[in-house]
């Protein structure tokens, strides 16, 4: 039969005996030429020799082998004298067998079965012979080369193709450069040649462990290549693990003579383990690189900004650490860094009083990709930080969620603590001591894992206050001795010891310790001087301390706590506000304390958390007095004040009495007062004539419960 009398469905004469029209697998045939190291013989030699041909053309396609790429030279001999008109009788015969699909591809039965089959020294010369013709036809290898390393094929020029593709996509994928490294070293590729780069990938994609094994291996050899960038993937580590001293040490033993362009990166680790000194050393003796490409630039300035923030003029650090923010996401690389510059411009403008400043850079940055995969839970964990600062908790879970899930290896120490920290931020602010005490036996675990350093104060200053209020401040002693340690040693720079001075007053206050609150007391005075954040919480500070010695005025609380909220704290504003009204004496003090708390912090929990009885009766009065006393909280025509009818609305949706005051600013009691008196005035019996009145009084935009 030849390539000219081929009906479908038919082979001529003779088509019983044609291994491809048996009923059994006609890749059996136990007289195969091709399958066994022979040659195909010229078309015309028998139904036999053209079923081999058959086979041959499946085998090379399953190896990788295209049409009408240049085939095996085997199957060129086999159809040579027909050319082109045999090749396609070929492809025919094959697609009538049913192994060939009409994109050109082997069913994957078949195409198992022959890789199987086939002698491995068969496959491997297919596999020779495939890359020989392509490289000579001046292709690239692309695919062909991953496909060949996934089955153990070893070439130097799959490795030269595959490290190349790998190079190229490290900065905008690490993930899909990680998979190529990997498949280089399959195909024979040195293993220490690419470590570093090896390393920075499995970095960039949140792999902690697997970058820190490499780079063990590789910085332990005596003459390492890429020596630089895989002290700057092991200091990265170290500062992901929570131990930014050892980030610093590492640049350290690299030493100036061959830090060059890192020395950036390791004036960030520096100075964030308190070496100030030993940064400026460095950066005098490799300076940054006058390179004007965006990452350099990006690089440039945050350290510049970063020095900034400990010198006398800080409020200048900020726009510089935002540029460098800036020019980061502009860049697009996943460069390990100790600290990406939108978390030093998010934690420069948290130390600064300006929580929504740092949200609007961590959203930059994490839409940009800032840092690569293993920045993300950081960025995210931050901005549930500043949610949590201006008192948005749902804001805060939200973001604490994307952190979990953002990257699919667990996360950090560093960022476990930081999460561990914001959940019992909010726990105490929520006023859950149940919660509050779980959340801080979590804490407790995590601070064992990390450091203190100079970009962790916020979550220590968080955890010390906690731990005062339940009397737990030994757990955190000797972590707070080295925060101010290293604060000492940078000089006590006011824009990072101002925040962690004032948790230390609330922590006193919680203690009732004045002998522990007069220091940093009056570390905030003299702060003041030069910053406006100090000026604020020492006047905060001074109007606590007044309202528990119980002499103070009413206008001078509320001056301070709506400072408080004005720096981006209005819990805290709210929390002084409630209970400096639960402490008034007099009647116009109280309402004139809760309206100013209501106005600071519409949404927030009930602010005097252990109140007295007395103290809470004072409240519950005041607030009776603001919601009847006239003007908009006298009763309208369905007899309901405003406050009444904001109240019937909840207890429609089905808010329990904790629910309501946490909705509206006042405590369960006042709430259940509240109800009390809607009961009497409606004349319910019972609840569920009180809910059916109340859907009455209020419209009919309420369903039955």
């Amino acid at each position: 039969m030849t390539g000219n009398d081929h009906t479908p469905g038919h082979y001529g004469p003779g088509a019983d005996d044609h291994p491809l029209n048996q009923t059994t697998d006609p890749l059996g045939s136990d007289a195969d030429p091709v399958l066994t190291g022979g040659t195909a013989l010229p078309e015309g030699t028998g139904a036999q020799e053209r079923a081999a041909a058959v086979r041959e053309l499946l085998l090379a396609l399953s190896v990788g082998f295209s049409i009408p790429s240049p085939l095996p030279d085997s199957l060129v001999d086999f159809f040579g004298g027909h050319g082109r008109h045999g090749l396609e009788s070929l492809v025919v015969e094959a697609k009538d067998t049913g192994l060939l699909s009409p994109d050109g591809t082997v069913a994957g039965t078949a195409r198992h079965a022959l890789l199987t089959e086939t002698p491995p020294a068969r496959i491997r010369s297919l596999q020779r012979e495939l890359v020989d013709k392509t490289v000579q036809g001046g292709q690239p290898l692309g695919e062909l080369a991953r496909d060949l390393a996934q089955t153990g094929f070893k070439d130097p020029r799959v490795v030269a193709e595959l490290e190349r593709c790998a190079d190229d996509a490290l900065e905008a994928d690490p993930r899909l450069a990680a998979g190529l490294y990997a498949e280089a070293l399959l195909a024979g590729g040195d293993e220490v040649a690419k470590a570093a780069k090896r390393a920075q990938a499995a970095a960039a994609t949140g792999d902690l462990d697997g970058a820190g094994r490499i780079v063990d291996r590789l910085l332990a050899l005596p003459e390492p290549p890429d020596l630089r960038l895989g002290v700057d993937v092991a200091a990265a580590v170290w500062a992901q693990r929570g131990m930014l001293s050892r980030s610093a040490d590492t640049y350290s033993w690299l030493g100036p003579n061959r830090i060059d362009g890192s020395a950036p990166l390791a004036a960030v680790a520096m100075i964030g383990a308190g070496n100030s000194k030993g940064a400026e050393a460095l950066l005098a003796v490799a300076p940054p690189s006058g390179s004007p490409t965006l990452l350099a630039v990006a690089l440039s300035l945050t350290q510049e900004g970063l020095r900034r923030t400990l010198g006398p003029a800080p409020e200048l650090a900020l726009p510089e650490l935002i540029r460098a923010s800036d020019m980061m996401n502009a860049a697009g690389t996943s460069l390990p860094l100790p600290e990406t510059p939108a978390v030093l411009a998010a934690l420069c403008a948290l130390h600064s009083g300006e929580p929504a400043v740092a949200d609007t850079v961590l959203q930059a940055a994490l839409a940009a990709g800032q840092g690569g995969d293993a920045a993300r839970p950081r960025l995210f964990l931050l901005r549930a930080w500043s949610s949590m600062q201006r008192d948005n908790a749902d804001d805060a879970r939200l973001a604490i969620n994307e952190a979990v899930k953002a990257n699919h290896w667990p996360l950090v120490p560093r960022d476990e603590f930081l999460l561990t920290a914001l959940e019992v931020g909010l726990a105490r602010r929520g006023s859950d001591v149940h919660e509050l005490v779980l959340a801080w036996d979590r804490a407790r675990e995590a601070m064992m894992h990390v450091s203190v350093d100079l970009y962790s104060l916020l979550p220590w200053g968080e955890l010390a206050i906690t731990a005062a209020r339940l009397r737990e401040s030994r757990r955190v002693g000797h972590y707070l001795e080295n925060a101010w340690d290293l604060l000492g040693r940078l000089g006590n720079p006011p824009l990072w010891s101002v925040p962690l001075h004032w948790a230390a007053v609330q922590g006193a206050l919680l203690s009732e310790d004045p002998a522990g609150l007069a220091p940093h007391a009056a570390a905030l005075v003299r702060a003041s001087e030069h910053s406006h954040l100090a000026a604020v919480l020492a006047a905060g500070g001074k109007a606590w301390v007044s309202v528990l010695a119980g002499r103070f005025e009413a206008s001078d609380v509320e001056t301070a706590a709506r400072g408080l909220a004005a720096v981006g704290m209005p819990w805290e504003g709210a929390r002084l506000a409630g209970h400096a009204a639960a402490h008034a004496d007099e009647r116009r003090d109280m309402v004139k304390l809760l309206a100013c708390a209501r106005d600071i912090h519409p949404q927030g929990s009930a602010p005097a958390a252990g109140a007295s009885q007395r103290q809470e009766d004072a409240r519950t009065t005041a607030q009776a007095v603001m919601d009847d006393g006239g003007g908009s909280g006298a009763p309208d025509s369905s007899g309901l004040s405003a406050r009444e009818r904001e109240v019937g609305r909840l207890i429609l949706e089905g808010k329990t009495y904790r629910e309501i005051g946490e909705a509206i600013y006042i405590s369960p009691r006042t709430a259940e007062h509240h109800v009390a008196r809607m009961r009497r005035r409606l004349g319910a019996e019972n609840r569920s004539e009180l809910l059916i009145r109340l859907r009455l009084a209020l419209g009919e935009g309420y369903p039955p419960p």
